[in-house]
């Protein structure tokens, strides 16, 4: 594995407000990894300084073999290097079926001609791209029929036919049965096989099946790194995270 992204000293305060704080760390390409942390910890203020949206007040962030800083780039020069991001509530074409969805995702990445100009080998893309994320059988249907996990694969999907470097995803298992969960976890691991996909998270059981290096954000900060047992067992992630279910029983 090498160095994909390389976070080094970034802060970013908003209002006094310190979001970020000397953060540094590194992913891999490929690797999967996780971020978890308290509210307020900083895990959004990170996925939006990665992909261009907000700016930092210092620091760098390296992308690539080149080491590109990314904070010198547009949020549209990030997509087009290879960044892609999912947002915690899906956002898909409703009205559209789940072959359209894929089909203007493939379409996006061609340039403005493939629009128009359908490819031969489209249809075997989109097939593929519904395999991954386990929508075949949805193919015909309108996106906006899909139950609330598979409008999360349909835009995974889309993001995967941009065929990206670095997929950050936001909160992936939040109001999904338990089964999709475990599809879900099945399809970021095998995701995360080609590229390095960073995952924010607050479901630990969801944490526990990606089976991944944890990094904890605690003010802006990396707290802990690690697997998921050892951080669970940092007394300052039990302190400022996980809690002490015990003693609060105790005292209750």
């Amino acid at each position: 594995m090498s160095a994909l992204l390389e976070v080094s000293g970034v802060t970013k305060t908003f209002d006094g407000f310190r979001a970020i704080n000397n953060l540094s760390f590194t992913v891999n390409q490929p690797e999967l990894r996780a971020i978890i942390g308290p509210n307020g910890a900083g895990k959004t203020t990170f996925m939006d300084l990665v992909t261009g949206k907000t700016r930092p007040d210092s620091g760098e962030i390296l992308y690539g073999e080149l080491s590109r800083d990314l904070t010198r780039l547009s949020e549209a020069r990030i997509a087009q290097s290879g960044i892609g991001r999912k947002f915690q509530k899906p956002t898909v074409f409703e009205d559209q079926t789940v072959t359209e969805n894929l089909a203007m995702a493939l379409r996006a990445t061609r340039g403005p001609l493939a629009v128009l100009l359908r490819r031969p080998d489209e249809s075997a893309r989109i097939a593929d791209l519904a395999r991954q994320v386990g929508l075949t059988d949805a193919l015909p249907l309108r996106a906006g029929i899909l139950s609330h996990g598979q409008k999360q694969w349909l835009e995974i999907g889309m993001l995967l036919a941009q065929e990206p470097r670095l997929l950050l995803v936001d909160e992936p298992a939040a109001g999904m049965t338990s089964a999709e969960r475990e599809r879900t976890t099945e399809m970021l691991v095998e995701a995360a096989k080609t590229r390095a996909v960073v995952v924010i998270e607050h479901d630990m059981e969801f944490v526990r099946r990606l089976n991944c290096r944890v990094t904890v954000l605690h003010e802006g900060s990396v707290l802990a790194e690690g697997s998921l047992d050892y951080v669970c067992a940092d007394p300052r992630v039990i302190d400022v995270y996980l809690g002490r279910p015990e003693e609060e029983a105790a005292n209750a």
